[in-house]
């Protein structure tokens, strides 16, 4: 597996999205509940993480937990969210150390209190660092989002605080969850399902699309190395011709 790198800017992706797929498929496979598949899914983020903070990538956005998880059996839900804040709280050393940012996307309203406020609280705690701004996609669809964003751009129109023919893309995408933050160059879904599941529909235009079979728990650092690699070595276009891009 060609696992050799470009470092230079112009060829490392600055965002790299993930949706972090099969954690249930890998604990059934050994016989295991669910719930198991999740914990180990945990260790998995820890590895990526890390390995995209010693890699220099920007942003790393990680599917968490979506909106159409919260129909999941409610023990599975219960446990999802003591499993990803009692995470989250026990890394923040670590995220400090390593100088990451911890943000999210997502209605967090939606989430139990005692979730929302230590995550919140893990947030503040790292506002402070400056390198890879890790964001948990919590709570999230990407319909909800281009929804809550129609509405907020709405409110300004009929507030007299913006003109219709102001709205542009930009300000759009300012209306987003995701404001700040570039759109992903490269999204990696792990588990084999050929579908972006409601992820990042906006921001996802023309970002390059990498879907492995393996399982997250099994997704390795190796692995992520593989699939920065692969995408260093594809021809962006955004709609122009091959020709156009080499010649500019």
């Amino acid at each position: 597996m060609n696992t050799s790198i470009d470092f230079t800017s112009a060829r490392l992706p600055r965002h790299i999205a993930v949706i972090m797929d099969g954690n249930g498929r890998w604990a059934q496979a050994r016989g295991m509940e669910r719930s198991a598949g999740h914990v180990e899914g945990v260790t998995t983020v820890r590895r990526i993480t890390e390995e995209a903070s010693r890699l220099g990538i920007g942003f790393l956005t990680l599917y968490t937990f979506s909106t159409e998880n919260w129909n999941r059996p409610q023990a599975e839900v219960d446990a999802l969210m003591t499993l990803i804040v009692t995470a989250i709280e026990r890394e923040t050393p670590d995220l400090i150390k390593n100088n990451v940012r911890l943000t999210t996307i997502g209605d967090l309203d939606r989430m139990p209190p005692f979730a929302a406020e230590r995550m919140r609280r893990c947030i503040a705690d790292t506002s402070h660092c400056t390198g890879l701004t890790l964001v948990l996609a919590l709570s999230y669809s990407a319909r909800w989002e281009i929804i809550e964003a129609a509405r907020k751009l709405a409110r300004k129109v009929a507030e007299g605080t913006l003109a219709p023919d102001e709205i542009d893309e930009a300000a759009f995408a300012g209306a987003l969850t995701t404001a700040g933050i570039p759109d992903p160059d490269l999204l990696i879904r792990t588990g084999g399902d050929m579908r972006v599941s409601n992820f990042l529909l906006y921001q996802i235009a023309y970002t390059e699309l990498i879907v492995t079979p393996t399982y997250w728990p099994d997704y390795s650092p190796e692995d992520f190395r593989a699939h920065i690699a692969d995408y260093q070595h594809r021809q962006r276009r955004f709609g122009l011709t091959g020709e156009q891009v080499e010649a500019s």
